[in-house]
């Protein structure tokens, strides 16, 4: 078993999020988890132990200060963050869902910087730490009715990418998950991006791919940072 790390997770009231907590607490490591349902989170620390769950809105800055500030004050010190919460109301430009715009670049990009605040000044001192973002094949790829959130996962990458170019100390991965069976797509109010997603989806991973492909990148000795991981079902175009 690697080292036991303190970690910090968001997102993690279901899907990836939730698999991830499940595979680092069976490796070992104590996690500080956050999301807006908290109750979800209460019954995973009931149910698996070396959990502390926190309420947190990622688009809030503050919240994600204190979700740091909590971990350096119950353990001393903060190992890796997963920036994993992120939203897909996927639509046609045209259908001008500027709301849904919105929160899309709140949640997915606004969401990593306040995360990547809230950690780095912390790992700096520390001369150690690991930054895990979880951004899509969006990020590498554009798709139909996909426009704004394929560009929040790009930014993703290119914020990733920046900060390791900055960071001699910090690691610094980016996970891109292929089609996931999760609750993302569930949030979807458009009816043309709802029906085309239903055929997307059609062959999709397990939520524990990602989960696993993050915590390999964990185990991997401080002197190795591995940047990028895509991570596809074998049988998917996409």
């Amino acid at each position: 078993m690697s080292k036991r790390k303190i970690i910090l997770l968001t997102g993690a009231s279901s899907g990836i999020g939730e698999a991830t907590a499940r595979r680092l607490v069976q490796a070992g490591h104590h996690l500080v988890i956050g999301a807006r349902r908290i109750e979800r989170l209460q019954a995973l620390r009931d149910e698996l132990g070396s959990i502390d769950c926190l309420t947190i809105d990622v688009t809030q800055a503050e919240d994600l200060a204190q979700m740091a500030q909590f971990a350096l004050r119950q353990h001393g010190r903060i190992d890796v963050l997963i920036n994993n919460a992120g939203v897909m109301p996927l639509s046609p430009l045209a259908a001008l869902k500027m709301e849904e715009w919105r929160q899309t670049i709140d949640v997915n990009v606004h969401g990593v910087l306040n995360g990547i605040a809230a950690v780095l000044p912390t790992m700096q001192q520390q001369k150690a730490g690991q930054i895990i973002n979880v951004a899509s094949i969006g990020a590498h790829a554009v798709f139909p009715l996909s426009a704004v959130y394929c560009a929040s996962k790009f930014a993703v990458r290119a914020i990733s990418d920046g900060l390791r170019q900055e960071s001699d100390c910090i690691r610094v991965t980016v996970v891109s998950p292929g089609v996931v069976a999760s609750e993302l797509a569930d949030h979807i109010t458009d009816p043309s991006a709802k029906e085309s997603m239903e055929d997307f989806r059609r062959i999709a991973l397990p939520a524990e791919a990602i989960a696993d492909a993050i915590a390999w990148s964990i185990e991997q000795p401080d002197s190795v940072d591995v940047s990028e991981i895509i991570v596809r079902h074998t049988q998917s175009p996409y």
